[in-house]
């Protein structure tokens, strides 16, 4: 199949198209996880407002 006969080299192929589906479906999940948290974390311990931030 393919010009590939060796069972182990489909299975390494299959393996990275795998691990690249999973890879780009975590990121969409995890997309803006936290990122409006550090921001506003940053902001508190600071102890300024908005406007000297900004």
């Amino acid at each position: 199949m393919l010009g590939i006969d060796d069972p182990q080299i489909w299975v390494a192929y299959i393996l990275c198209f795998l691990s690249a589906i999973g890879c780009i479906i975590y990121g969409a999940l995890k997309w803006n996880d936290g990122q409006d948290e550090e921001i506003c974390s940053t902001v508190r311990a600071s102890g300024r407002s908005d406007e000297e931030v900004y």
